[in-house]
């Protein structure tokens, strides 16, 4: 880098004496560096050439050629035209064996021609003397030149005042330019320019083009630190006032707990880690609660809302355990059968280990009350390694316990879905929205539409809840919802989720689950252990068939819980034996039965058929009793029948009454039957609603029974739809209705023929011990269930349960 040093004494005495400069020297050829005539120059160096150059000069008149050398070049030929010659004003030797010499410019002179390259360079040369015309225009460019650099010498903090002086005392025009240009920042071949401009003003010209932007970066740069020094003293000075004051404060025993608490809540605000949008809503609520006094009843309101920001969890999330195996094991350890739900849960963890950013399923689980649809949920959180978070649905009518209230209203507060994500402190909890099918709704909105969005996956990415207003991502929850029927739930509500069907138990799943979950459990809860209370497996079926009748589990737990209680008592009473439960004992703990078997000798009815129904809580038999009674010729329906089933008593009827007119040869109905007799269909448990049409077919088994007065067997179930030409369409529910008769001891099921895919859902052990009859028409169903002849005698049914009338 150019060092000033003035002129010294020295050199303006070889000025004076004329220093004569050689036609040839040697040449020290130097990148990216310029010396000017009449200054002195430092150049340390540890190159050989350049050190035999240095002291080869030095022995003799000391002068050398300085020429600058083309940037990325070695070449002799890309020297620059113009040089200086100089003189090795002082030179030393350093320890290290570099050599540090001081150069002293004398005057500009010309490349003419290179006449040695080794060992060092030397050229023929020529002076070059300035070109000096004293007129107005170089007088004014003097005066502007010098007022300019007095400006950057003032700015530039490197450049000592003293530069002023010294430029004021410069001898000529091309001598103050060649001080200035060593002095301020110019490029190498900017200052290359100004060495070879041989005529003054021409020099004096390009110098203050240069110099006028380097005022202009000087100026520059000292406003933007003005401005920075500006900003950080009114920092600093609001950073000592507060602290006086909190010093002040702190003497006097006083603390501000507003500046406190807001203190806190920016720091709170801070670790949050909210998005854009959520933090400046955060920021902006914050400001305005600074300038809000603390009696203000929005105060409370917004110091709420910022609460609810800052707790709840925006990128708070926990990790899913993708082990399939384990979560295998989980969900067989904590439920026996409910294989969809186990295959389902195991599918999605296997597409989520192969494509991490999935979203979450939507699943709903539909089944009767007690098969483990809200268990299974808790179960599927422990295999994911999730929170569990559960919100029940029932009776809610209110669409803002979904979305949440505006703050406008006083004690708003967010909806369910945000509260609940807020305890779970997480992202991505596994949610389970229970009894999604009872949801009502009123003059407050209906909250299925309301779910429309939450349970959407291409819209629950950016959920907005009226309390917060900001959208908050759901995309990462897995929604679980269950149900007992899917009918109440609206068809789009619906659509958006992926339904699997939790069916009712068999009694050996029913006895595997006791044996494996519920008996373990209710001892553990009664504060008894295995040895003191065994029950034994034909007890455990006896209370499944005669203290029980559900699809669930619900009831069994129930009773067994019962046991344990009156057992544990027998101990607490210093019994000290084991405790076996058989079937003999059971009327001691439970009581009598309250379900029993039909008695075995019961033979076979007319006019009585066994019906299979679908309920809400699982399969059910029912019995349709139809008559001829001495009237008119009318229909009459008891039992509380629905309007589906009452048109299908009528199809049947009518369907009947053709068979007569055809004389069919099967049946043999007298033609005058229905003259002078009504006909009356009765559907025993008068209380109950009963609808649907699947009995169409069990009406015209007792219809047919009831005018050709041929018994109807006893341990045959039925189920289907008529129509009026006699066709049996297919019906639903048939595991169900399966599993109902089988718990019921029949022996026999009609159904139609297009229901025989169903059976794969049936277990296999049920299906062992039944017979299946399908049909097409009722003349086929009649066959089946018709005995050949009037009143014959028939084998005795196997016995069959049914509700005790008492």
């Amino acid at each position: 880098m150019t060092t000033l040093v003035t002129k010294g004494k020295k050199a303006k005495e070889q000025q004076e004496e004329g220093f004569r400069i050689p036609e040839e020297l040697p040449i020290l050829a130097q990148e990216e560096m310029v010396i000017y005539p009449s200054l002195i120059v430092p150049l340390g160096t540890t190159d050989t050439k350049v050190m035999r150059l240095i002291d080869e000069a030095a022995a003799g008149d000391k002068l050398v050629g300085f020429f600058g050398r083309r940037p990325g070049s070695d070449e002799a030929h890309d020297l620059y035209p113009v040089g200086t010659a100089a003189l090795i004003a002082r030179m030393f030797k350093l320890p290290d064996g570099s050599v540090q010499v001081f150069f002293q410019g004398l005057s500009r002179i010309g490349l003419k021609e290179i006449t040695q390259v080794d060992p060092y360079l030397k050229a023929r040369v020529e002076t070059l003397e300035d070109k000096i015309d004293q007129t107005a225009e170089l007088e004014a460019l003097v005066r502007n030149l010098t007022g300019i650099f007095q400006k950057i010498v003032e700015l530039a903090p490197n450049l000592p005042t003293e530069l002023n002086i010294a430029a004021l005392n410069m001898p000529d025009p091309g001598s103050l330019a060649d001080f200035i240009a060593a002095h301020i920042n110019l490029k190498p071949g900017e200052k290359q320019d100004i060495l070879e401009a041989v005529d003054v003003s021409e020099r004096m010209r390009r110098l203050t083009a240069f110099a006028n932007r380097e005022l202009e970066v000087l100026e520059l740069g000292s406003k933007i630190q003005s401005q920075a020094k500006g900003e950080m003293s009114k920092a600093q000075r609001d950073f000592f006032l507060r602290e006086q004051l909190r010093a002040i404060q702190k003497e006097l025993g006083e603390v501000d707990e507003r500046t406190i608490e807001i203190n806190e809540l920016k720091e709170r605000i801070a670790e949050a880690n909210l998005p854009a949008e959520a933090l400046k809503e955060a920021e902006r609520e914050l400001a305005r609660l600074a300038k809000m006094p603390p009696a203000a009843a929005e105060y409370t309101v917004s110091r709420a809302y910022l609460d609810w920001l800052v707790n709840l969890p925006w990128a708070k999330s926990t990790e899913d355990n993708l082990d399939i195996g384990r979560a295998s094991g989980i969900l067989d350890e904590d439920h026996y059968d409910l294989d969809k739900v186990k295959d389902r849960i195991l599918d999605y963890l296997a597409v989520r280990k192969l494509n991490p950013d999935m979203k979450g399923p939507i699943l709903c689980f539909v089944g009767p009350p007690g098969t483990g649809k809200t268990s299974i949920g808790q179960s599927i959180a422990r295999a994911l390694g999730r929170k569990f978070v559960r919100i029940s649905l029932g009776g809610v009518r209110d669409e803002a316990d979904i979305r949440g209230h505006r703050r406008t209203y006083v004690g708003a507060l967010p909806g369910r879905i945000i509260q609940g994500l807020r305890r779970a402190e997480s992202n991505n909890p596994l949610f389970m929205l229970d009894e999604i099918d009872k949801v009502g709704m009123d003059f407050r909105g209906d909250p299925s539409a309301a779910l429309l969005e939450v349970l959407d996956p291409e819209q629950n990415y950016a959920f907005v809840d009226h309390y917060l207003d900001l959208a908050f991502d759901l995309s990462r929850v897995m929604f679980i919802t269950t149900a007992n029927i899917v009918d109440p739930v609206p068809p789009a509500l619906l659509d958006r989720m992926e339904v699997i069907e939790l069916p009712g138990y068999t009694e050996s799943e029913k006895l595997h689950i006791a044996r494996q979950f519920l008996i373990p459990k209710q001892l553990k809860e009664n504060g008894l252990t295995d040895q003191q209370l065994r029950a034994e497996d034909e007890a455990v079926l006896a209370i499944i068939r005669d203290y029980t009748r559900e699809a669930g589990l619900r009831n069994l737990e129930r009773e067994i819980g019962t046991i344990c209680r009156k057992a544990a008592r027998k101990i607490a009473e210093g019994q000290e034996e084991m405790i076996i439960i058989t079937p003999d004992k059971l009327h001691d703990y439970l009581g009598p039965r309250r379900f029993r078997y039909q008695i075995a000798e019961e033979a076979d009815e007319v006019g009585v058929a066994t019906g299979l129904a679908w309920t809400p809580v699982g399969g059910d038999i029912i019995f349709v009793e139809a008559t001829l009674v001495p009237g008119k010729g009318n229909l009459i329906l008891t039992g509380k029948l629905g309007d589906v089933m009452q048109e299908s008593a009528k199809a049947a009827l009518t369907h009947v009454r053709s068979l007569t007119a055809r004389e069919d040869p099967g049946l043999r109905i007298p033609k005058d039957v229905y003259e002078g007799n009504d006909v009356h269909i009765h559907i025993p448990a008068g209380a109950i609603p009963k609808d649907g049409p699947s009995a169409g077919v069990t009406m015209a088994v007792a219809l047919a029974s009831a005018v050709t007065k041929r018994l109807v067997h006893k341990d045959t179930g039925m189920t289907g739809e008529i129509t009026l030409r006699g066709r049996v369409l297919p019906v639903g529910g048939i595991r169900d209705k399966v599993l109902a008769a089988h718990r019921a001891g029949l022996r026999r099921v009609i159904m139609p023929r297009e229901n025989e895919k169903d059976l794969e859902e049936v277990p296999a052990e049920v299906k062992a011990d039944l017979q299946f009859i399908f049909v097409d028409s009722i003349a086929q169903a009649l066959a089946s269930a018709l005995s050949k002849a009037d009143n014959p005698k028939r084998p005795k049914a196997r016995t069959a349960r049914h509700r005790d009338p008492g």
